[in-house]
């Protein structure tokens, strides 16, 4: 990732007043008279092993940016120019059909309003340009750019045993885009004095990429359980290599985070069967 690295040193000093999401306010009384006692089983579901609290980040944790959504997106398109570049490309074949299949159905549950606005996912105020490129390399890896960039690599396309597993790694990247987790560890690398090399995501990002994750496959019509065994097998996988599989170096996976990972998947099952049966009201 140390090209996406580099071209983050070019992103310009945010205005002295880092911008932050906006969402409406929430807990007014008039705002809980209004909500259906229906609408409030998807957010109980969401929130079951979150932290909570008041703020605008995923899951109303207090989260600080340093880039707006225009910013964001330039950002994603130069880094993804750069990456294509130096890349060998794949152009078409069943590789490249398999990504954007899949791709394209994670990108359609973003527009799944009650589960957007529970989790307290912005996107309205967002710019997402979606797009998909398989990468020839023996890297078992994949990324999202902000602004919805997506990269897969065709080391990763060679141990995903199903279109639900290559959800669960699809569905926990584009996760950190719609968390705006790059915004805001430049954000904090900046408060810090830290280094551009610094700005891996932190083990709090890959966890909520996680939660966000199982649910986002879910509502896309993807197995859950699929994230669980998949992880499972990359630790597998790295018992039996020398070296360690590049998806794990960047996303470090142990017991504690299959154990979340286990909690959530009912909790997304029974989201979505809430949804699909009507028991969650779509934002009129």
């Amino acid at each position: 990732m140390t090209k996406i690295m580099q071209t983050l040193a070019t992103i310009p000093e945010p205005l002295p007043s880092s911008p932050t999401l906006s969402s409406e306010k929430r807990g007014s009384n008039a705002r809980e008279r209004k909500t259906p006692r229906r609408f409030a089983l998807l957010a109980v579901l969401w929130l079951a092993g979150c932290s909570g609290g008041q703020g605008e980040g995923p899951g109303h944790r207090q989260q600080t940016l340093a880039l707006s959504a225009e910013q964001e997106v330039e950002l994603g398109r130069e880094a993804y120019k750069q990456i294509l570049g130096q890349s060998e490309v794949v152009r078409s074949g069943p590789e490249v059909d398999r990504v954007v299949r899949v791709g394209r159905r994670i990108a359609k549950a973003v527009e799944i309003e009650p589960l957007m606005r529970e989790i307290n996912l912005h996107v309205d105020n967002a710019r997402f340009e979606w797009e998909y490129s398989v990468l020839r390399s023996d890297q078992v890896n994949a990324f999202c750019l902000p602004g919805g960039k997506i990269c897969v690599f065709t080391g990763l396309l060679g141990v995903v045993r199903s279109d639900d597993q290559l959800a669960a790694v699809l569905a926990h990247e584009v996760s950190h885009a719609l968390a705006h987790h790059t915004s805001e560890r430049i954000a904090r690398e900046r408060t810090r004095g830290g280094g551009i090399l610094s700005l891996s995501y932190d083990r709090q990002q890959e966890s909520e990429a996680d939660h966000i994750g199982v649910f986002l496959m879910t509502f896309a019509g993807y197995d859950p359980q699929q994230a669980v065994v998949f992880w499972q097998e990359m630790q597998q996988l790295h018992g039996r290599r020398t070296q360690l599989p590049e998806i794990l170096s960047d996303h470090p996976s142990d017991a504690r985070r299959t154990q979340l990972l286990e909690t959530w998947v009912p909790l997304a099952r029974a989201a979505k069967r809430a949804l699909d049966e009507g028991h969650v009201l779509q934002k009129k």
